[in-house]
């Protein structure tokens, strides 16, 4: 019996196609790896993104006393990992920006950040990290999850590979 293999299409992005599709993703999967480098170790943690803007920049809430602040100040060059399940994933290359404007932190403020800054809005710990891509990659489904899902059970079943994946390269 022959194998057949269905290889995903790969799709690079610039500019306008490639800020949606960060948008796309990155509204979608909302919690990235933060990584930041110090002492020539890369130091991940969590960041939930609280908006991402018209020209494809991502925001966050963040303690202007952190590490990841102080990180920051000394290298602004920083890699954002997303990831979810098996069907949706990026990476972006960029520079982060530290910014502490009230209009702005009134614009991304939620309810539950209030979690770590408990003053509210008025926090003087609050500070705003603008990240600014330069590329990136992405994997995605073409027909999405559930038919993601059929074909993956097929896959099992027949074994053969049927990939649905969509892949490419981001650029600004």
């Amino acid at each position: 019996m022959q194998n057949f293999i269905f290889m995903g299409s790969i799709k690079n992005l610039q500019g306008h196609d490639a800020i949606e599709k960060i948008q796309d993703l990155g509204e979608d999967l909302k919690i990235c790896m933060f990584c930041t480098q110090e002492n020539e170790k890369l130091i991940f943690r969590p960041m939930s993104v609280n908006k991402i803007d018209e020209v494809g920049d991502l925001w966050f809430l963040s303690d202007k006393s952190s590490n990841k602040n102080k990180q920051i100040e000394k290298d602004q060059v920083v890699e954002l990992v997303f990831g979810h399940g098996t069907d949706r994933f990026m990476s972006l290359h960029g520079n982060a920006y530290i910014e502490t404007t009230k209009e702005k932190i009134k614009e991304l403020w939620t309810p539950i950040a209030k979690i770590w800054f408990t003053e509210g809005e008025d926090d003087p710990n609050i500070s705003c990290i603008r990240f600014s891509f330069d590329d990136g990659y992405y994997w995605d489904t073409k027909h999405g999850k559930i038919v993601e899902t059929i074909k993956m059970a097929t896959a099992l079943v027949t074994g053969k590979t049927m990939d649905d994946g969509i892949e490419g390269r981001l650029e600004r």
